[in-house]
């Protein structure tokens, strides 16, 4: 690697970093703020704000990643232009297409660090960050209950209840329901069911059993059994997608789309994203070099405008794609790439015009 790889690939990778540096304690101070009532009025033990913080760090540095590659590189690359340092790399005979080879291997350390996070790292820093809201901030606990949670576990079980709390293991109006064909074999209601300890506790116990000679039915006050199923069906979307690390969710949708579940775009989206986000740190490089690249009259502030209203379109596809996927029978896939790929062929655009 000659000086001029190492010369840009330096700026590019330290102005990354300083960006998280200075970005990430700023949204921890400012989330603090939000949350130091209720972290004091729930006594919070400091090892618990500590790790959620941690996390924090890890969750939103992986969420906000592509952010920070474009900035950084329309930042350094705006003053290497304003200072007329390209036209020095250009005018010594470095092609342009050889004067930004540093910069798609930079986009090549950070994609593979964002992957490994993104598959990995993230999914477990996003457990510990939704623990912590759910288990110590009072205001979040309404969001953590499911509504109406309804499950196919296989081509003859059913399970139903009207709401779920994560943060107890509990749910209420409890329905197991076994099926033969089409007809009802075996029906298990319960007023609340929490589980402890590998066991279900059931309160107001009723088993119903369908037979040729009658209905057998017993009652009890309260049951603790073993179930075919696990706590986690009832798990709300968000919570247990950004949670699993890239194979166990890989996994989890084949169950899902096995049992027919109405959510499994859900799934998928944050699937796809895992490697949709990493792959857009190499179309958002090559934009941000294109853009920069160029000396112009009004010097880093038309470049930084430009770069963050590109930036800003960027985002509010991939969240509104995002959304509408998860909420309809839009392709998963498309939603999840499109950005990608639209932004992928702007890029190609405006490298050509600013090799010319």
């Amino acid at each position: 690697m000659k000086i001029l790889d190492w010369y840009i690939l330096k700026r590019y990778l330290g102005t990354f970093s300083t960006m998280i540096l200075l970005f990430i304690p700023i949204g921890i101070i400012v989330d603090l703020s939000e949350k130091i009532d209720n972290i004091l009025e729930h006594e919070v033990p400091l090892d618990a704000v500590l790790k959620y913080y941690l996390d924090f760090t890890i969750y939103f540095a992986n969420l906000l990643f592509p952010l920070f590659v474009f900035l950084s590189v329309i930042w350094f690359t705006s003053k290497l232009a304003n200072k007329t340092e390209i036209i020095a790399f250009l005018s010594s005979g470095v092609s342009f297409w050889r004067f930004l080879r540093p910069y798609m291997i930079g986009a090549v350390i950070i994609c593979v660090g964002a992957l490994a996070m993104g598959l990995f790292l993230a999914p477990k820093a996003s457990l510990g960050f939704n623990e912590f809201r759910y288990s110590y901030l009072k205001k979040n606990k309404k969001v953590q209950e499911t509504k109406n949670v309804y499950k196919r576990l296989n081509d003859t079980v059913y399970l139903y209840a009207s709401d779920f709390k994560p943060v107890d293991k509990s749910a209420s109006n409890f329905t197991l329901e076994y099926f033969k064909g089409n007809t009802l074999v075996t029906k298990i209601s319960a007023r609340k069911i929490t589980y402890k300890d590998s066991l279900y506790e059931l309160s107001n116990y009723v088993r119903r059993d369908v037979t040729d000679k009658g209905d057998i039915i017993v009652k009890e006050r309260k049951k603790d059994t073993l179930l075919p199923f696990n706590i986690e069906e009832f798990t709300p979307v968000t919570y247990v997608a950004e949670t699993l690390n890239y194979m166990e969710l890989n996994e989890f949708i084949n169950k899902e789309s096995k049992r027919g579940s109405s959510d499994i775009n859900r799934y998928k989206v944050v699937a796809y994203k895992r490697w949709s986000i990493p792959i857009s740190a190499f179309i958002l490089t090559v934009i941000g070099v294109a853009v920069s690249s160029m000396k112009r009259r009004g010097g880093m502030g038309i470049n930084l405008a430009v770069g963050i209203s590109l930036a800003f379109i960027f985002i509010f596809l991939d969240k509104v794609l995002g959304t509408l996927a998860k909420q309809s029978d839009f392709s998963p896939i498309v939603a999840v790439w499109f950005p990608n790929v639209s932004f992928g062929i702007l890029a190609i655009y405006l490298l050509y015009n600013a090799k010319r």
